[in-house]
């Protein structure tokens, strides 16, 4: 195609587009970007890194806490929910100008407005209905809240996107949802001082993860003073003078200031203009796309959560890098989705890797559960009824460990390091080989000798 402006348009500029567009300028190909909020995307801007520092913020309370059994006298401390709404709004910044800044250095053009597709070599800008043309067009708009048609415009009701950027602290809030969105919110916002009842469809909290953390967490919040209700769903909201009135199915009515649907996340397609194009996409709006990122468009690429496989920020990185890479820079890349580690960032928190047990059963002819439940070293003097939960899963055909799970503080963090040994295909043995790090708690991950047995 001759003429062309860029070789290639990126819409989008989250955790995917961002990176994507950097690896192609640096393979020489002439890149464009545009972004029509903020720089970041969902993860910097109003996810994952704000989402972090709100979990600190929340553990604070429990800190102050525990400090008096080792003979700290913190008195009476005090939250300022403004002063860390700022706070954050300055880090959010700092981190929206190094994604920006980077890209420019690059030589990356950037566009600080909204595009739409024309044709598969057109974009149309929003801010003068401008056309820009590409020899190829990636998408990376990830995903956008889900919020019942019939709550849509209620006052008080909110998402996580608004959920940073409240004028003041609620005093009661029902979270409504059972991923780890939900959950991670109602530890936040408990951890705050807030009066928070978590209220989900399903039989537990936490659906696709090991039933060990599911059950574990929630019996842990509710010690937490989180009233957690489930098999339930709100059937009416009415709007009060001061708040709001929540009919549950099962008839019991709750009072809130707050409501939080946090009921998953949808790709970000809308008015891109994929049917006109004609790129396919499936349920709930996905993009489709094969192994290389390719749409049925063959010159139109997407990545990240847009194309709602893993909706992970380290997924949409990786897949970035490797579409540029392949496009651009004409290496070979794969994307391997086994064995990807997560966590919940929960109070305690969750952090895992690989299968389930009920996956795990369905998979191998027979496993082995090595399971540890504990009382945290830290626990034992600042007093907090606080348990961890340690569980390794092994293939006993092949000795390897085929999942990890742990529950309890810095969970994440032990489940990273985990992920590279499982992913390197450790056995049980090298487990069991591996000298303990004493005092810790990850020592439990290479100390359980004998499987777990169920009692009866």
């Amino acid at each position: 195609m001759s003429n062309i402006d860029y070789d290639l348009f990126v819409i989008g500029a989250g955790s995917g587009g961002v990176r994507a567009a950097r690896i192609a300028a640096t393979h020489g190909a002439r890149v464009a970007i545009a972004e029509e909020y903020r720089f970041g995307g969902t993860c910097v801007i109003r996810g994952c890194v704000p989402k972090k520092l709100f979990v600190y913020a929340s553990r604070f309370s429990e800190a102050f806490e525990d400090a008096q059994g080792f003979g700290w006298h913190v008195s009476d401390p005090k939250f300022d929910w403004s002063y860390l709404v700022a706070a954050k709004d300055k880090e959010i910044a700092r981190l929206e100008g190094l994604y920006r800044g980077n890209l420019e250095r690059h030589n990356v053009s950037v566009f600080h407005e909204r595009a739409q597709m024309v044709d598969a070599h057109t974009v149309r800008l929003s801010s003068n209905g401008k056309l820009v043309t590409a020899e190829k067009i990636l998408i990376a708009t990830g995903g956008r809240p889900n919020i019942p048609p019939e709550v849509a415009g209620v006052s008080d009701v909110i998402t996580s996107d608004e959920a940073f950027d409240l004028d003041a602290l609620p005093r009661r809030i029902v979270i409504v949802g059972g991923g780890y969105i939900a959950v991670e919110f109602a530890g936040i916002f408990a951890g705050l001082g807030v009066d928070t009842t978590l209220v989900y469809r399903g039989e537990q909290i936490l659906r696709g993860f090991d039933e060990d953390m599911r059950s574990g967490l929630n019996e842990a919040y509710q010690k937490k003073g989180i009233r957690v209700i489930l098999g339930q769903l709100v059937d009416k909201v009415e709007s009060l003078e001061n708040g709001l009135s929540l009919i549950l199915s099962g008839g019991e009515v709750l009072k809130t200031d707050k409501m939080m649907c946090a009921i998953g996340r949808s790709p970000n397609v809308a008015d891109l203009g994929l049917e006109e194009v004609g790129v396919k996409t499936g349920q709930n709006g996905r993009i489709l796309v094969d192994d290389a990122f390719r749409t049925s468009v063959s010159n139109i690429f997407a990545v990240g959560d847009v194309c709602d496989r893993v909706n992970l920020t380290p997924v949409a990185i990786r897949e970035g890098h490797a579409f540029a890479d392949m496009q651009f820079g004409k290496m070979e890349r794969h994307v391997d989705y086994e064995m990807i580690p997560t966590a919940v960032f929960s109070t305690p928190e969750i952090g895992t890797v690989g299968l389930t047990e009920e996956q795990a059963r369905e998979k191998f002819a027979q496993i082995e559960v090595y399971k540890s439940q504990f009382r945290p070293m830290k626990a034992t003097l600042s007093g907090r009824e606080e348990r961890m939960i340690m569980k390794l899963l092994v293939d006993v055909a092949s000795g390897r460990v085929i999942g990890c799970h742990v529950l309890g503080e810095d969970a994440g963090e032990i489940a990273q390091m985990a992920a590279i040994a499982m992913r390197m295909g450790a056995l049980k043995r090298d487990f069991d080989s591996t000298m303990a790090l004493h005092p810790s708690a990850a020592e439990e991950l290479v100390t359980m000798s004998t499987p777990w047995v169920e009692e009866t």
